[in-house]
Protein backbone atom coordinates (compact mmCIF):
# COMPACT_ATOMS: atom_id res chain seq x y z
CA UNK A 1 0.00 0.00 0.00
CA UNK A 2 1.01 3.44 -0.83
CA UNK A 3 0.03 6.99 0.18
CA UNK A 4 -0.56 9.59 -2.91
CA UNK A 5 -1.38 12.86 -3.17
CA UNK A 6 -3.67 14.74 -5.63
CA UNK A 7 -4.46 17.69 -5.59
CA UNK A 8 -8.11 19.21 -7.00
CA UNK A 9 -6.93 22.15 -8.57
CA UNK A 10 -4.65 24.88 -7.90
CA UNK A 11 -7.50 27.14 -5.61
CA UNK A 12 -9.77 23.85 -4.71
CA UNK A 13 -11.75 24.29 -7.94
CA UNK A 14 -12.10 20.75 -8.73
CA UNK A 15 -13.45 19.78 -4.94
CA UNK A 16 -16.82 19.60 -4.61
CA UNK A 17 -15.94 17.40 -8.00
CA UNK A 18 -13.82 14.70 -6.37
CA UNK A 19 -15.87 14.61 -3.49
CA UNK A 20 -19.67 14.21 -4.82
CA UNK A 21 -18.04 12.29 -8.02
CA UNK A 22 -16.17 9.74 -5.08
CA UNK A 23 -13.25 10.09 -7.72
CA UNK A 24 -10.00 11.85 -8.27
CA UNK A 25 -9.63 13.30 -11.85
CA UNK A 26 -6.07 13.99 -13.68
CA UNK A 27 -7.06 17.59 -14.64
CA UNK A 28 -4.70 19.14 -17.07
CA UNK A 29 -5.53 20.43 -20.00
CA UNK A 30 -5.56 19.28 -23.59
CA UNK A 31 -4.84 15.97 -22.15
CA UNK A 32 -7.29 14.08 -24.95
CA UNK A 33 -5.40 10.82 -25.30
CA UNK A 34 -5.43 7.22 -22.99
CA UNK A 35 -2.46 7.53 -20.52
CA UNK A 36 -2.58 3.86 -19.97
CA UNK A 37 -1.41 2.63 -23.78
CA UNK A 38 1.89 4.21 -23.24
CA UNK A 39 4.16 2.08 -20.94
CA UNK A 40 7.99 2.96 -22.12
CA UNK A 41 9.10 6.11 -20.42
CA UNK A 42 10.69 7.73 -23.29
CA UNK A 43 7.68 7.36 -25.35
CA UNK A 44 5.32 8.52 -22.35
CA UNK A 45 7.50 11.47 -21.76
CA UNK A 46 7.93 12.84 -25.23
CA UNK A 47 3.95 12.33 -25.75
CA UNK A 48 3.74 14.63 -23.22
CA UNK A 49 6.73 16.87 -25.09
CA UNK A 50 4.29 16.75 -28.34
CA UNK A 51 0.99 17.78 -26.27
CA UNK A 52 2.31 20.46 -24.13
CA UNK A 53 4.99 21.89 -27.20
CA UNK A 54 5.42 25.16 -25.22
CA UNK A 55 6.64 23.33 -22.19
CA UNK A 56 10.60 23.07 -21.30
CA UNK A 57 11.96 19.78 -20.77
CA UNK A 58 12.52 20.10 -17.60
CA UNK A 59 8.38 20.94 -17.07
CA UNK A 60 7.26 18.13 -19.53
CA UNK A 61 9.38 15.97 -17.84
CA UNK A 62 7.54 16.68 -14.13
CA UNK A 63 4.17 16.74 -15.73
CA UNK A 64 5.12 13.34 -17.25
CA UNK A 65 6.49 11.68 -13.95
CA UNK A 66 2.42 12.48 -12.91
CA UNK A 67 0.90 11.89 -15.28
CA UNK A 68 2.48 8.33 -15.09
CA UNK A 69 1.89 8.48 -11.45
CA UNK A 70 -1.92 8.14 -11.93
CA UNK A 71 -1.81 5.93 -14.61
CA UNK A 72 0.36 3.33 -13.71
CA UNK A 73 1.87 3.19 -9.94
CA UNK A 74 -1.33 4.45 -8.34
CA UNK A 75 -3.27 0.62 -7.41
CA UNK A 76 -6.17 -0.12 -5.60
CA UNK A 77 -6.05 -0.27 -1.96
CA UNK A 78 -3.72 2.70 -1.85
CA UNK A 79 -4.48 5.67 0.19
CA UNK A 80 -4.57 9.01 -1.32
CA UNK A 81 -5.02 12.56 0.46
CA UNK A 82 -6.71 15.43 -0.51
CA UNK A 83 -5.85 19.11 1.09
CA UNK A 84 -9.03 20.80 0.58
CA UNK A 85 -8.68 24.62 0.04
CA UNK A 86 -12.46 25.13 1.09
CA UNK A 87 -11.76 24.49 4.17
CA UNK A 88 -9.08 22.76 7.05
CA UNK A 89 -9.41 19.57 6.02
CA UNK A 90 -7.73 16.83 4.41
CA UNK A 91 -10.01 14.45 2.30
CA UNK A 92 -8.24 10.64 3.24
CA UNK A 93 -10.00 8.03 0.66
CA UNK A 94 -9.29 4.55 -0.96
CA UNK A 95 -8.44 4.24 -3.82
CA UNK A 96 -11.15 1.61 -5.86
CA UNK A 97 -10.48 1.40 -9.51
CA UNK A 98 -7.40 1.25 -12.24
CA UNK A 99 -6.84 4.12 -14.31
CA UNK A 100 -9.97 4.86 -16.97
CA UNK A 101 -9.83 7.10 -19.78
CA UNK A 102 -13.58 8.52 -20.25
CA UNK A 103 -13.75 9.54 -23.68
CA UNK A 104 -17.13 11.56 -23.10
CA UNK A 105 -16.52 13.04 -20.03
CA UNK A 106 -15.82 16.84 -20.04
CA UNK A 107 -12.30 17.36 -20.86
CA UNK A 108 -11.04 18.27 -17.45
CA UNK A 109 -12.32 14.66 -15.76
CA UNK A 110 -11.16 12.25 -18.72
CA UNK A 111 -8.95 10.53 -16.78
CA UNK A 112 -10.33 8.93 -13.57
CA UNK A 113 -9.67 6.72 -10.30
CA UNK A 114 -12.81 5.66 -8.53
CA UNK A 115 -12.01 6.72 -4.73
CA UNK A 116 -14.21 5.73 -1.47
CA UNK A 117 -13.98 8.96 0.59
CA UNK A 118 -12.71 7.30 4.10
CA UNK A 119 -12.65 10.38 6.63
CA UNK A 120 -12.22 14.29 6.76
CA UNK A 121 -9.25 14.88 8.74
CA UNK A 122 -8.92 18.48 10.23
CA UNK A 123 -5.34 19.73 9.91
CA UNK A 124 -5.45 20.66 13.64
CA UNK A 125 -4.78 16.96 14.63
CA UNK A 126 -2.05 16.46 11.40
CA UNK A 127 1.46 16.77 12.81
CA UNK A 128 3.36 19.72 10.96
CA UNK A 129 5.67 17.17 9.04
CA UNK A 130 2.78 15.63 7.34
CA UNK A 131 1.08 18.82 7.02
CA UNK A 132 4.69 20.01 5.25
CA UNK A 133 4.31 16.63 2.84
CA UNK A 134 0.62 17.56 2.06
CA UNK A 135 2.02 20.88 0.91
CA UNK A 136 4.43 19.78 -1.93
CA UNK A 137 4.73 21.64 -5.06
CA UNK A 138 3.36 18.96 -7.37
CA UNK A 139 -0.03 18.19 -8.21
CA UNK A 140 0.33 14.31 -7.78
CA UNK A 141 3.31 12.52 -6.08
CA UNK A 142 4.15 9.77 -3.32
CA UNK A 143 3.92 11.10 0.50
CA UNK A 144 6.33 8.61 1.54
CA UNK A 145 8.80 9.88 4.08
CA UNK A 146 8.45 9.34 7.93
CA UNK A 147 6.20 6.79 7.64
CA UNK A 148 3.60 8.75 6.30
CA UNK A 149 1.02 5.72 5.36
CA UNK A 150 1.29 4.31 8.27
CA UNK A 151 0.39 7.13 10.45
CA UNK A 152 -3.00 8.22 8.55
CA UNK A 153 -3.78 4.77 8.66
CA UNK A 154 -3.53 5.05 12.34
CA UNK A 155 -5.52 8.49 12.07
CA UNK A 156 -8.65 6.64 10.44
CA UNK A 157 -8.71 3.14 11.76
CA UNK A 158 -7.94 3.60 15.14
CA UNK A 159 -7.24 -0.17 15.60
CA UNK A 160 -4.51 -0.03 13.28
CA UNK A 161 -1.37 -0.44 15.66
CA UNK A 162 1.41 -2.28 12.53
CA UNK A 163 3.55 -0.91 10.03
CA UNK A 164 1.59 -0.44 6.63
CA UNK A 165 4.06 -1.67 4.20
CA UNK A 166 5.09 1.09 1.26
CA UNK A 167 4.36 0.03 -2.24
CA UNK A 168 7.43 -0.88 -4.37
CA UNK A 169 8.53 1.86 -6.15
CA UNK A 170 8.91 0.40 -9.29
CA UNK A 171 8.42 3.23 -12.50
CA UNK A 172 7.11 3.35 -15.95
CA UNK A 173 8.91 0.86 -17.81
CA UNK A 174 11.28 0.96 -14.15
CA UNK A 175 12.93 4.58 -15.90
CA UNK A 176 11.65 6.88 -13.39
CA UNK A 177 11.67 7.12 -10.14
CA UNK A 178 8.75 7.94 -7.80
CA UNK A 179 8.47 11.17 -7.45
CA UNK A 180 7.99 12.20 -3.93
CA UNK A 181 7.41 15.92 -1.85
CA UNK A 182 11.03 17.21 -2.93
CA UNK A 183 9.34 20.79 -3.15
CA UNK A 184 6.86 22.22 -0.70
CA UNK A 185 4.69 24.97 -2.25
CA UNK A 186 5.95 27.90 0.23
CA UNK A 187 2.80 29.98 -0.72
CA UNK A 188 0.18 27.16 0.36
CA UNK A 189 1.71 26.36 3.68
CA UNK A 190 2.41 29.95 4.85
CA UNK A 191 -1.10 30.97 3.80
CA UNK A 192 -2.13 27.60 5.69
CA UNK A 193 -0.25 28.91 8.62
CA UNK A 194 -2.04 31.97 8.35
CA UNK A 195 -5.66 30.38 8.06
CA UNK A 196 -4.35 28.39 10.96
CA UNK A 197 -3.63 30.96 13.16
CA UNK A 198 -6.76 33.16 11.98
CA UNK A 199 -9.26 30.39 13.24
CA UNK A 200 -7.52 29.77 16.67
CA UNK A 201 -7.67 33.54 17.64
CA UNK A 202 -10.96 34.26 16.05
CA UNK A 203 -13.02 31.37 16.33
CA UNK A 204 -16.86 32.24 17.11
CA UNK A 205 -17.74 34.95 17.65
CA UNK A 206 -14.85 36.71 16.99
CA UNK A 207 -15.05 35.63 13.29
CA UNK A 208 -17.30 38.10 12.38
CA UNK A 209 -15.51 40.88 13.63
CA UNK A 210 -13.09 40.21 11.14
CA UNK A 211 -15.77 39.82 8.43
CA UNK A 212 -17.02 43.21 9.31
CA UNK A 213 -13.30 44.66 9.37
CA UNK A 214 -12.74 43.50 5.78
CA UNK A 215 -15.99 44.94 4.74
CA UNK A 216 -15.05 48.29 6.25
CA UNK A 217 -11.82 48.36 4.12
CA UNK A 218 -14.02 47.75 1.51
CA UNK A 219 -15.70 51.19 2.23
CA UNK A 220 -18.51 49.84 4.30
CA UNK A 221 -20.34 50.74 7.67
CA UNK A 222 -20.91 48.02 9.72
CA UNK A 223 -22.85 46.98 12.60
CA UNK A 224 -21.86 43.68 14.47
CA UNK A 225 -24.60 41.90 16.48
CA UNK A 226 -23.49 41.00 20.25
CA UNK A 227 -22.57 37.16 21.06
CA UNK A 228 -25.73 35.24 21.77
CA UNK A 229 -28.80 34.60 19.57
CA UNK A 230 -28.14 36.78 16.25
CA UNK A 231 -31.81 35.69 14.25
CA UNK A 232 -30.03 34.86 11.20
CA UNK A 233 -27.90 38.27 11.38
CA UNK A 234 -24.27 38.97 12.18
CA UNK A 235 -23.35 41.54 10.46
CA UNK A 236 -25.42 44.79 9.13
CA UNK A 237 -23.33 46.76 6.31
CA UNK A 238 -24.43 49.29 4.31
CA UNK A 239 -22.40 52.41 1.63
CA UNK A 240 -21.57 55.67 2.71
CA UNK A 241 -20.22 57.30 5.98
CA UNK A 242 -22.84 56.65 8.21
CA UNK A 243 -23.99 53.78 6.65
CA UNK A 244 -27.11 55.00 5.33
CA UNK A 245 -26.50 54.78 1.84
CA UNK A 246 -27.31 51.45 -0.82
CA UNK A 247 -26.16 48.45 -1.22
CA UNK A 248 -27.61 47.26 1.98
CA UNK A 249 -26.01 43.85 3.00
CA UNK A 250 -27.19 41.28 6.23
CA UNK A 251 -24.39 38.61 6.67
CA UNK A 252 -24.61 35.47 8.98
CA UNK A 253 -21.23 34.60 9.66
CA UNK A 254 -20.42 30.35 10.67
CA UNK A 255 -17.02 29.39 12.42
CA UNK A 256 -17.40 25.83 12.44
CA UNK A 257 -15.61 23.01 10.80
CA UNK A 258 -18.78 21.60 9.57
CA UNK A 259 -20.58 22.26 5.73
CA UNK A 260 -23.49 24.28 6.14
CA UNK A 261 -26.86 23.15 4.87
CA UNK A 262 -30.19 24.70 3.42
CA UNK A 263 -31.67 25.98 6.19
CA UNK A 264 -28.95 28.25 6.96
CA UNK A 265 -29.57 29.74 3.31
CA UNK A 266 -33.00 30.14 3.98
CA UNK A 267 -33.16 31.72 7.19
CA UNK A 268 -30.40 34.56 5.91
CA UNK A 269 -32.85 34.66 2.90
CA UNK A 270 -35.40 35.47 5.70
CA UNK A 271 -33.77 37.98 7.36
CA UNK A 272 -32.63 39.95 4.22
CA UNK A 273 -36.35 40.59 3.97
CA UNK A 274 -37.25 40.98 7.70
CA UNK A 275 -34.03 43.65 7.60
CA UNK A 276 -35.22 45.19 3.83
CA UNK A 277 -32.06 44.44 2.81
CA UNK A 278 -30.68 44.58 -0.97
CA UNK A 279 -28.11 41.83 -0.37
CA UNK A 280 -26.94 38.90 1.55
CA UNK A 281 -23.81 36.96 2.57
CA UNK A 282 -23.49 33.71 4.01
CA UNK A 283 -20.20 32.83 5.71
CA UNK A 284 -18.82 29.45 6.30
CA UNK A 285 -15.18 28.67 7.33
CA UNK A 286 -15.59 24.76 7.41
CA UNK A 287 -17.81 25.40 3.55
CA UNK A 288 -21.39 24.04 2.16
CA UNK A 289 -23.13 21.17 1.68
CA UNK A 290 -24.06 20.36 -1.97
CA UNK A 291 -27.60 21.57 -1.03
CA UNK A 292 -26.36 25.11 -0.88
CA UNK A 293 -23.93 24.68 -3.78
CA UNK A 294 -26.57 23.79 -6.19
CA UNK A 295 -28.47 27.01 -5.27
CA UNK A 296 -25.64 29.11 -5.64
CA UNK A 297 -26.54 30.06 -9.34
CA UNK A 298 -30.70 30.57 -8.13
CA UNK A 299 -29.19 33.41 -5.63
CA UNK A 300 -26.47 34.80 -8.11
CA UNK A 301 -27.78 38.35 -7.82
CA UNK A 302 -28.58 38.85 -4.33
CA UNK A 303 -26.62 36.58 -2.00
CA UNK A 304 -22.45 36.08 -2.27
CA UNK A 305 -21.23 32.88 -0.44
CA UNK A 306 -17.97 32.89 1.19
CA UNK A 307 -15.63 30.32 2.38
CA UNK A 308 -12.44 29.38 4.31
CA UNK A 309 -11.03 30.54 0.74
CA UNK A 310 -12.78 33.51 0.56
CA UNK A 311 -12.11 34.79 3.64
CA UNK A 312 -8.63 34.58 3.33
CA UNK A 313 -8.46 35.89 0.17
CA UNK A 314 -10.03 39.10 1.53
CA UNK A 315 -8.05 38.93 4.21
CA UNK A 316 -4.80 39.19 2.55
CA UNK A 317 -5.98 41.84 0.05
CA UNK A 318 -7.20 44.11 2.66
CA UNK A 319 -4.71 43.27 5.04
CA UNK A 320 -2.94 47.08 5.06
CA UNK A 321 -6.60 48.03 6.11
CA UNK A 322 -7.44 45.73 8.60
CA UNK A 323 -7.31 47.49 11.95
CA UNK A 324 -4.61 47.37 14.37
CA UNK A 325 -6.12 44.98 17.01
CA UNK A 326 -6.41 42.52 13.92
CA UNK A 327 -2.90 42.94 12.52
CA UNK A 328 -1.36 43.16 16.08
CA UNK A 329 -3.14 38.92 16.39
CA UNK A 330 -1.67 38.11 12.98
CA UNK A 331 1.24 39.85 12.53
CA UNK A 332 2.53 39.53 8.47
CA UNK A 333 5.49 40.41 6.47
CA UNK A 334 5.31 40.73 2.56
CA UNK A 335 8.56 39.01 0.88
CA UNK A 336 9.03 38.75 -2.85
CA UNK A 337 10.44 35.17 -4.32
CA UNK A 338 11.09 33.79 -7.68
CA UNK A 339 7.93 31.57 -8.68
CA UNK A 340 9.16 28.58 -9.60
CA UNK A 341 5.69 26.72 -10.88
CA UNK A 342 6.52 27.58 -14.72
CA UNK A 343 10.56 27.41 -14.45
Amino acid sequence: MALWLCRAGRMGEFETKFIEDNAIYCTWDNLDWDLSTITYWETFRDKVQQTYPDDSAKKASHSAGQLSIFAHRMKQGDLVVVPSKIKPIVYVGKITSDYKFESNNEPLYRHVRQVKWLKELPRKEIDQDLLYSFGAFMTICQIARNDAESRIMKMIDKTATTKVPSQATDSVDNALDVLEEEKIDIEADARQEISDRLIAKYKGHGMSKVIAAILEAKGYTTFVSPPGPDNGVDILASQGALGFEAPRICVQVKSGETPLDRPTLDQLIGAMSNHKADYGMLVSWGGFKSTIQKEEANHFFKVRLWTHKEIMDELLRHYTDLPDEIREVIPLKRVWIIDKKDL
